[in-house]
């Protein structure tokens, strides 16, 4: 018998045609949502056959001590690991069985060689863009490695006869080469926009690409997680959920029970109607344009549930910026839709995913314990959507087929990275043109997505009636609860004339929140207003304190406001979009204007005041030289300010209406188009280049190819995957959650984690975590390890926790031990 796995507890093996099948069944069933299912199911059986070599066989039994070390066949393990390749055998075979299938059979067996020969890398670079490979054929080279070092031969012989029989007969089945050809079809059919460098048609290529290899990598993934550890199977709902209508049910309930408590909600009301009617429209891209304060969380699920019931659709994805708004909103929507949830069931229909605390090399622990979001209603940020469709490796990539056949919600999209915009907006296109999905684009200050260069990626909104809104404008004039004051001065306000008016103005209107650009500014005036004097509690928000740190504090800050206490708080811009709090005035530092936009919504949120105010203000000697987005957005809302005083009119008396949106944009898009393609610096990869050219053409290493060879390559295929992702993943600075010790229930968290050897028993605790993590930039992170501020719970797991000095009660994670300056103020 051939081994695939050998079950480290109890050391039973497992059959390798035993894991190939039961990854070949799954991969069919993920890789059927892009209509590629047999595809799918010829990866799975393929993706491990070099397992079958006597060099592989003979490595895993000296790996797990089922040969004694003083016979000849013993391998010293450690020597060989991650050198002996058993993923080129199954990539050589199908390209070599479909290339011979004429032109559309070459492309389908380069797509599905790129797959299997990736499956543990993340996926390769079929032309070389680095210094040491730049015009190289990757692909090329991987298909035609040498046979004593790929064993295909000796595999043949060896594997078993059925699972040969029946790849042999998927290579046969008449509907494989034509599958793939409507599917081609399809894409090429689609473009819109003629374009003769066919560079959205080839990114959109690449996404496929990518679609099929996530089917792989979750069917791997799986079937050996649950194989290793049994009980991890039972935690998997595999697509079987609480049906639609019953959510549906909950949901209508708790909107009939709604009292019209407030002068706007009649107003909410009629937003979360519109959207009922529009969820009959068919699947496609739509915006929902809504003023601050308008209810957009139950009124987007209304749509998204009764829409995912229309077309029959997996799951509903809401994709929010910020974590902040992440636990808000999915507490409100787990209470409607999981009204009985205990801490066993919780996630089974509302699942949380915002941070990462598993690392990208996983051992066996994070590969059961890392989601692939199997939940009909997920929330997930902005960070983690980017990571699935962009990122390297495999842990992001395993989600991307959970995003075909889904609603997928946007709140707050203005926040999308200018550098991903071309490459976000053919994503989505893909998703909805390929994946079967729908699209809700929602914010109060639009974005002009659809305006970018089209022959570089702009959102195809549907033509019918691309928003689901009706009469914005109108909208916008009745929800007009705040009346905007441009306090700026010359020379800039100091910290102290700041936290004097922030003081005067929680004083006078009851209430006050400071939205800062930075971290430090937060501190620095928290502490200033502390030492100030005032006679009422000052609160402090930012991203340094975990979800349930941040919960606690915003629940005493709306406790506070609702009984009319006065109360000032200063934060971060994670309270400006979609906070749900209610202030009496508001200060916001400088910023662009979709920014001053959503401080506004945190002012007089509820219209219970005739007209609350928000001051802008320009701090004297702020640095955002690093904040590239938040510096070039107050430069250009500044020039909407400038305007707007000199002829009000022109935007028709309202400085957070449509048309000063639409010129901010304008200005905005415009000042940054050379941007939106993501590009690359020459000290990144070796040349000037850009992550949709490295996802489509490739035309530079493509360039350099032919000037070598004098002609063009013959792969269809040439991006450089695996550069392109690395780029994005270190550009996109990504972050690992860590774990904190957060009031008694963060520490008991640890103790537990740290405890806990079963499984299971882990899998639920880290569900629970992601309410006690931090999101730690790279920097950071080393930093913190440096200091051995930061342990992991368990051997054999990079999931790690912060010890209890470097968590401040006021602040959260800091980078120095608390002690010393920990204090509460008010």
């Amino acid at each position: 018998m051939s081994i695939a796995h050998i079950r480290n507890d109890d050391g039973i093996e497992q059959e390798l045609f035993e894991h190939l099948l039961g990854v070949s069944e799954k991969a069919k069933f993920f890789a059927e949502k892009i209509g590629l299912k047999n595809h799918g199911e010829l990866l799975g059986l393929l993706h491990d056959i070099g397992k079958y070599s006597q060099e592989f066989q003979v490595y895993i039994k000296s790996a797990a001590g089922l040969i004694n070390p003083d016979e000849d066949d013993f391998i010293d393990v450690d020597n060989k690991r991650g050198k002996i390749d058993h993923s080129t055998a199954g990539a050589q075979l199908v390209w070599r069985k479909l290339s011979r299938k004429g032109q559309v059979g070459k492309i389908a067996g380069q797509m599905l060689a790129l797959c299997i020969a990736s499956h543990h890398s993340g996926l390769i670079d079929c032309i070389g863009v680095s210094n040491d490979s730049f015009g190289d054929d990757l692909f090329a080279k991987r298909m035609s490695k040498p046979e004593e070092r790929v064993h295909l031969e000796e595999i043949l012989c060896k594997a078993d006869s059925q699972l040969i029989e029946r790849v042999n007969s998927l290579v046969a089945s008449p509907d494989l080469i034509p599958d793939m050809k409507d599917v081609f079809a399809k894409i090429i059919k689609r473009q819109s926009i003629k374009n003769d460098n066919l560079q959205v048609v080839n990114f959109h290529f690449s996404l496929l690409v990518r679609s099929l290899f996530s089917a792989l990598i979750d069917a791997d993934r799986v079937d050996t997680a649950d194989f290793e550890k049994p009980h991890a199977a039972f935690h998997r709902q595999l697509g079987i959920y609480e049906d639609w209508g019953t959510l549906i049910a909950r949901l209508e309930g708790h909107l009939a029970d709604l009292k019209l408590r407030h002068p706007v909600d009649c107003l909410r009301r009629d937003i979360s109607l519109n959207c009922l009617q529009a969820a009959s429209l068919d699947k496609g891209i739509y915006t929902m344009t809504v003023p601050t304060g308008g209810g957009k969380t139950l009124s987007s699920l209304r749509f998204a549930l009764h829409h995912a019931k229309k077309h029959a659709m997996e799951r509903i994805l809401y994709v929010i910026p910020f974590t902040s708004i992440i636990d808000q909103n999915a507490d409100v929507v787990r209470s409607i839709l999981e009204p009985n949830s205990n801490p066993e069931s919780r996630g089974k229909i509302v699942l949380e995913h915002h941070s990462n605390l598993t690392q990208e090399h996983q051992g066996w622990k994070e590969k059961v314990l890392s989601e692939n979001w199997d939940a009909p209603v997920i929330f997930t940020t902005m960070v983690q959507l980017l990571e699935t469709l962009f990122g390297s490796g495999t842990r992001g990539a395993r989600r991307m087929h959970q995003l075909c056949n889904a609603v997928l919600v946007f709140d707050e999209i203005q926040t999308l990275p200018v550098r991903c915009i071309h490459i976000f907006n053919n994503a989505m296109n893909f998703m909805v043109e390929q994946g079967g999905s729908t699209v809700l684009l929602c914010t109060a200050t639009q974005p002009l997505l659809d305006q970018v260069d089209p022959k570089k990626g702009s959102i195809q909104l549907s033509t019918d009636a691309p928003e689901i809104i009706p009469n914005v404008s109108r909208l916008f004039h009745e929800l007009q609860r705040v009346k905007v004051k441009d306090s700026r001065e010359p020379g800039g306000w100091s910290l102290e004339k700041i936290g004097e008016l922030a003081a005067n103005e929680a004083q006078h209107a009851g209430s006050c929140l400071v939205i800062v650009n930075t971290k430090k500014e937060a501190r620095n005036l928290f502490n200033y207003c502390c030492n100030f004097g005032v006679e009422f509690p000052v609160f402090h928000l930012s991203t340094n304190m975990c979800p349930a740190h941040r919960r606690v504090v915003l629940s005493e800050i709306r406790k506070r406001l609702t009984n009319n206490k006065p109360s000032l708080c200063v934060s971060t811009q994670l309270i400006e979009a979609g906070v749900d709090v209610d202030f009496g005035a508001v200060v916001r530092f400088a910023a662009g204007l979709d920014s001053i936009a959503q401080a506004a919504g945190r002012c007089n949120r509820n219209g219970c005041n005739k007209c609350g105010l928000v001051h802008i203000v320009n701090p004297k000697d702020e640095n955002l030289d690093k904040l590239p987005d938040i510096l070039i957005g107050k430069d250009k809302a500044e020039r909407v300010l400038d305007d707007y005083a000199k002829d009000p009119g022109q935007f028709c008396n309202n400085l957070l209406g449509q048309e000063a949106m639409d010129w901010y944009y304008q200005n905005y898009f415009f000042s940054r188009r050379n941007e939106m393609i993501f590009p690359i610096s020459s000290e990144r990869i070796g040349h000037d280049d850009d992550l949709l050219n490295l996802l489509s053409n490739n035309s530079l290493a493509v360039g350099e190819y032919g000037k070598r060879k004098g002609n063009f390559p013959e792969l269809y295929f040439r991006q450089a995957f695996m550069t392109a992702s690395k780029v994005f993943r270190a550009l996109n600075a990504p972050t690992q959650g860590v774990i904190v010790p957060y009031g008694d229930a963060g520490r008991e968290l640890i103790t537990d984690l740290c405890a806990a050897f079963e499984v299971n028993r882990q899998y639920k605790l880290l569900k629970h975590a992601q309410q006690f993590s931090v999101n730690v930039f790279p920097d950071v992170l080393k930093r913190l390890i440096g200091k051995e501020a930061l342990r992991p719970v368990q051997e054999g797991t990079s999931i790690l926790y912060l010890d209890e000095p470097y968590y401040s009660e006021t602040f959260g994670l800091s980078e120095e031990p608390v002690e010393e300056w920990r204090f509460h103020c008010g």
